[in-house]
Parts: C-alpha cells; structure tokens; sequence
C-alpha cells in the first residue's frame, strides 16, 4: 500500500470532549482506555471465532500486554484481538467518536451478544496524547491475506498511514511520552495504574519491562505446566547442618533433603481477575472468598460484618457485591465507597449516587453494562436509572436485613449496635425501606436483650404493668388497713380512687392536669408505671384507647442511677443513645398513636414510690420549693417531696420528654454552626426529694440553718450530675462547694 497523509475527520458535535488536554481529569485514565479497546478487540474475534469466520492457532491464548521502556520512553499496549485493515484505522481512528463497536452489533446484532463487547471507547483512544509526543499503531487484521498497517500521528490534525511490518493477529499502539509523563515508563507507577483501573478486566493482563533479563523460577517436576518454558532439570543436594550430639561430640542432621527440581522461565502473573467474584452466583460463593474479596478491594483487614450480593438482569443489568464494614464512629469516617464497574471495566472509584444516602457506610462493587465510561458525577446525579438502581439496592438490603432477623437472629443482634444508626436513618428518609423493615427493627433493653418493637410489647411492657400492679396491690392494701406510714390514706379514699380511672392527662407527667377528688397525682403516675396513660378524648368525644409506654435510656453511664432504680423494682427499659433516635421516636410516636416513648428520668414512676396521700406532704413541699428555689435562683424550678423506696437516695432531678427532645433536635440542628443558644429550649425540671433520706430529713428540720442553702445547691447538683455532665462553671463550682462541706464537716 502506498503510504499517504491524511487529515483526522472531527465530527464537530464532539470536538471540545476530544481536545487532549481536556479530555479526562486524570491523565493515567488513557491505560484504561486503551486496554478496554484491547478487551473490545479480543471480544470480537472471540465471536468471529464461535461463527465459524476465524480459527485459532494451536496453543493459542488470550492476552494484554503493557511493555514500559524507560530508556526509550515508550509504553507499549499489545493485544491478541482482531486486528484493522488500513480501511479500518481510517474508519475507527481517524474519524474521532466513531465507536467500532456499533458497526459491529449492527453486523452481527443476530449473532453477538452485545453484553460481552464494552463498546463505548469511541473517544478513549485520543486519550494517549494526553501523554504523548507521537503515538504509532502496528497491527494485522484476522482476515485472510490481510496486510499489516502503520499508523502514526503526533497530536496533530494530520497522521500518516502505510503498509507495515507487524506479524501477528492484534495491534501494537506505542506511546512516545512526553517529558512531563515519564513516570509512565516506570514499571512500578505503570502497575499503580493497571491495579487501580484493570483489576478486573476479562482479558488477562500482563506487564514487564521491555529488554529486561530473562527471570526463572523452579518448580516440582509434576507441577510443569503444558504451556511452560522449560530451561532443564535442577538437582539439589540434602541440606545438613552439625549439632551436639549430647555426649561431647557432633552429628550431622539433614535439614532439607535432597530434591529435584525443573527449572522454567518464570511465569506471568496477570494484574486483571477475568473472574471476579460478583460475576459469580452466590451459591457458587463461599464465605471466605467473599472476606477475600473485600480486603482485596478495599484494603481493610477488618472482616466486614456481612455482606450483599447482587444480580440483577431485569429491567436493567446489574451485578456487584455490597459489604457493610465494621466501624469505629471515634477515630474513623463512616463514609464507604462504591466502585463502579462496567463490564469489568473500572469507571469512577466513589460513586455514591448509586446507593441511598442512608447507607453512606457500604463499600463495593457494582458492575453496570450500561454505564458509559466517561460518566461525570452530575450526569449520576440528575439520572433516573441511577434512581432506579438506587431504589433496587435499597430493596436489597432491607431484604438481607430482614432475612437475618428471621433466620439468623443471634449474627443479626451482634451486628444491631454497628448498623441501627444508618436504619434509623433509612427509616425516617425512605418510606418503602420503612415499610419493608420496621416490623424487624430491634430494641436492645438495660439488660443488654434484643427485642422487636413486637416482642417488646408482648413480654417485657406486660412484665412491667405487672410488677407496677403488684406494687400497687400492696400499697392498696396497707392503706386499707391504715398501715401506711404517714400517708393518712382512708378506706374511704381507696373506694374513691377505684371508683374512677378515666380522668384526662397529657402525655408529659409534668404536664398532668389537677388532680380530681377521685385521683390523685401519685395515683396517675402509678398508672403510667404499669406502662398505660389514661384515657383521652378524641376529636369526635369518643375514647382513646389507653398508652403504652416504653421507658428508653440514652446515656447508660449518667442515667446510671435510674437504671439501678428501674433493675431493683424488676422495671425495664430500653437503650437509644444515638442522635438519630430522638426522630426516629417520634416516628414511631406518629406511627402507633397508642404508644409513647419517655426517657427514663423524665419522671418518677409509682414503683420507685411508696403508696402514700400526697396531702400529707404538700406542707414539706411548699416549705422546700421555696428554699430552693431561693437557693438555686431558679424561679421555674418544679419541687417536689416524694416517699421514696430507696432512702440512700436524697435527691432525683426529671426533665420534661418534650422540652428535652426539643432541645435535643435543636442541638442536632445547629450542629457546627454555633449560631444557636439551644439553652432557651431547656425542657422544664423537677426536682424530687426523698422524704425517707436522713439529708431530705435534715433539711425539712433545719430550714433556717446556717448552711441550708449549701445542702440545697449540692443536692440539686448531685441530682443533676445524674442527668448529664454539668457545664464548666458549674462544675468548678460544685468541686469548690463540696471542699467547703468537707471542711465543715473536719472541723466539727
């Protein structure tokens, strides 16, 4: 063929996405694109070869070849695929963003399975010049009495195309780098590269360092394999050493023994996986191939806590493994990565468009034919495919999750504490995740058990009521006898509180409506220990039925106290200290209208108390609000005098559930930004005293003390110290007063 110039033919609509500099962000992405060319050539021919239209040679074998030359600082890329005709790299070269491989689904869209072709590299080739001075092609076409071609162009509009020398089926591009890109020429940079884009590639991989010495290796003579380059047999003699013979002399000990060996050039190990483990079924899976797979990938040596494997062929075509790693939220980010394949070919390293917000913390692989390779981040953003696969994940996960619950609940609560958070989270953003998963959502209680919102409220509230009941019997009968000490409860007023259990109140203890002459406060907060409110009235005059409550904890150190409070009267509770629990309550507030959720200081429940006429300490209470609230200076402060059951306690400070929850929500909202005093949503406070504790005692005898105000601040401190750190101020105060006590106490 006569050599000859041509110009390069742009068709105009593309022209700005091929301009070399601009046409990735990352330079090393032309390794990608012209090995994926590679795989979309060896693909093709694999095709022809199954229609008949191409025959093998013997011994033949698939496979990429990178050769980097630093001294002449080249790279080349040679692969075993169909070859072009001089037609042909006219047509698929020069005429930029014409993709090869819609001509040749149109040829044979009967035939080929186009799934197997990757077929979006029409612009990939012009990659290379990112990099380069001059770019060649030597390649040879599969067609009978084909001739090789030479093609070479330095980044210019013009190329030249003529007969070449190039033996064998497949094509050789060679890059020419330029000064600013030799660190491509570097083996090791260059196998950088290969690792992070062809890991994965369905061709197999191989890179050396062009002219370097031969390397051997040996091998067992029965472990030669066919395609192996034998140099010849190795013998080696016995390995001995001399040691004490443990009677003054020597022996001599075989160490090794003697062993022949076949020695062969070493051999090739490929950079690309042609079977990656998501390509499989899971059945075909085992366990620790999947744990392998993910330190592979990911570089974790953690074991992750399980994991997802997808398959999907309808109505798009998906395949990916998604792992949910084990997280330390201290010293670590929660934030996972997805990797993006497409027909193993890697596409972008993080892409969390593809899988829900809420589960920010997955990390995997997900392999999507569909995707084009030159994809951008708001391209996925604005997709409704990406939506889809989103939604489908999702759908994926929430059927994982709630197959654990059901088959392997022990693994299932082992893995509660890790992944509650992102759930919750789910639940809240996705109704359909909500819908799908709610009914398996677990709840840990103070004594470290799983239950379901379900199971909770079939064993442990009717557990609670009970004992509450129990406790209520007996008090009921002390007072019938007049036995209560100091409660000055009559027969008459027994009858008058089981005569009527219908008076109205609101969610919130501190909240309750006056007392009636048939109920009295004490008796209310008894009901609502057996886990029930009263009834209310609805819209339409018609009764509610009554309210579960669920008493929750969120800090198990600072609510410490009222956890040995709740375990000693046999109550329960459950754990939710996370951020995200205070929504996700009131979602199930809003869900079930006949349950509610009250944190477990937010008020004293009748089970701590001793049954007794809360006239007759009224006296006792107004006496002490006073003194505290002189004291403390807090004029909103709520004082009560209570009998309670354990009288090493002196003092027990509740917060109102929702004034704390507002504040609460506040704080998650003005999170890092400061711009918020969350302190004007303080919920309101109740200070309850122990009337049964010798300090409370002390108080009630010796109001006008010398050091009365000191008591007060104190116990008001303790109780609070109970509920949360106190504030700077607050403490060095604190500290500064219990010195001054000890003090007055040393010198009497």
């Amino acid at each position: 063929m006569e050599t000859r110039t041509g110009n390069v033919s742009i068709n105009s609509e593309n022209m700005l996405p091929i301009i070399k500099k601009w046409l990735y962000s990352d330079k090393d992405i032309f390794v990608r694109e012209v090995i994926s060319n590679g795989c979309d050539a060896i693909s093709k021919l694999h095709k022809l070869e199954m229609m008949g239209e191409y025959q093998y040679p013997d011994k033949f074998k698939d496979s990429i070849r990178i050769l980097v030359n630093p001294d002449k600082k080249t790279v080349k890329f040679i692969d075993t695929g169909l070859g072009m005709t001089a037609e042909e790299v006219e047509k698929y070269i020069t005429q930029i963003a014409f993709s090869g491989a819609t001509a040749f689904f149109e040829k044979y869209k009967d035939k080929a399975n186009k799934d197997d072709i990757i077929g979006h590299f029409g612009l990939g080739f012009y990659s290379v010049f990112m990099v380069s001075d001059m770019v060649t092609i030597d390649t040879l076409s599969y067609q009978k009495d084909a001739k090789p071609v030479h093609w070479e162009c330095d980044g210019g509009d013009t190329y030249t195309i003529g007969d070449g020398d190039y033996s064998q089926v497949g094509t050789c591009v060679t890059l020419h780098l330029n000064e600013d890109n030799l660190e491509f020429a570097n083996e090791y940079r260059m196998r950088e590269v290969l690792e992070r884009y062809c890991s994965f590639m369905p061709v197999e991989i191989f890179l050396s360092k062009e002219d370097a010495p031969q390397e051997y290796e040996e091998v067992k003579p029965d472990e030669v394999k066919e395609d192996d380059v034998v140099v010849g047999p190795v013998h080696h003699d016995a390995v001995t050493r001399e040691e004490d013979d443990g009677k003054g002399g020597k022996k001599t000990v075989e160490v090794e023994p003697a062993k022949d060996m076949v020695k062969i050039n070493k051999r090739p190990v490929s950079i690309s996986d042609i079977h990656p483990l998501w390509q499989k079924t899971p059945s075909q899976c085992t366990d620790d191939e999947y744990k392998d797979f993910y330190r592979k990938v990911f570089n974790d040596y953690r074991e992750p806590l399980f994991w997802i494997h997808l398959n999907m062929d309808y109505p798009f075509n998906m395949k990916g493994i998604l792992y949910f790693p084990k997280i330390n939220t201290e010293y670590e980010s929660i934030e996972g990565t997805i990797k993006l394949y497409s027909n193993q070919v890697f596409v972008a390293d993080n892409v969390k468009e593809i899988v829900p917000e809420y589960m920010v913390a997955l990390k995997g692989v997900v392999d999507c034919p569909d995707f084009p390779l030159n994809v951008s981040r708001s391209a996925l953003q604005n997709d409704g495919f990406v939506k889809k696969m989103s939604d489908y994940i999702a759908k994926k996960v929430a059927d994982k999750l709630v197959g654990m619950c059901k088959t392997k609940r022990e693994d299932f609560e082992k893995y509660w504490d890790d992944i509650n958070p992102f759930l919750k989270y789910g639940c809240l953003k996705d109704e359909k995740f909500d819908e799908h998963i709610k009914d398996y959502m677990l709840f840990k209680d103070i004594n470290g058990k799983y239950f379901t919102l379900k199971e909770y409220l079939e064993h442990i509230a009717p557990k609670n009521a009970e004992k509450a009941a129990e406790d209520q019997s007996e008090a009921d009968g002390k007072a019938a006898e007049g036995t209560v000490e100091g409660s000055g409860t009559s027969s008459k007023a027994v009858e008058s509180k089981k005569a009527d259990d219908t008076v109205d109140f609101t969610e919130n203890p501190e909240d309750l409506k006056k007392k009636t002459d048939s109920q009295s406060d004490e008796e209310k907060a008894d009901r609502m220990a057996e886990g029930k409110t009263e009834d209310q009235k609805s819209g339409d005059g018609k009764e509610k039925p009554d309210k579960t409550v669920i008493y929750y904890v969120t800090d198990e150190v600072q609510q410490g106290q009222y956890i040995r409070l709740f375990k000693e009267q046999k109550l329960d509770a459950v754990v939710m200290k996370m951020n995200i629990d205070t929504p996700y309550i009131s979602k199930l507030e809003s869900q079930n209208e006949n349950l509610s959720f009250r944190r477990i200081d937010a008020d004293v429940t009748g089970s701590l108390k001793e049954e007794g006429d809360a006239d007759s300490l009224k006296e006792e209470t107004e006496e002490l609000q006073k003194l505290f609230k002189d004291a403390l200076k807090k004029d909103k402060l709520t004082v009560k005098v209570e009998k309670l059951k354990d009288e090493n306690i002196s003092s027990v400070l509740t917060l109102s559930e929702e004034g704390r929850r507002m504040q609460d929500m506040m704080k998650m909202y003005s999170a890092g930004s400061g711009s918020m005093d969350t302190d004007m949503f303080a919920p309101d406070e109740t200070l309850t005293l122990n009337e049964n504790n010798k300090i409370v005692k002390y108080m009630l005898a010796h109001q006008d003390g010398a050091h009365t105000d000191l008591f007060a601040k104190q116990l008001y401190d303790l109780a609070a110290i109970a509920n949360g750190p106190l504030k700077p101020d607050e403490m060095a105060d604190f500290i500064r007063r219990s010195n001054e006590m000890m003090l007055l106490v040393a010198e009497e």
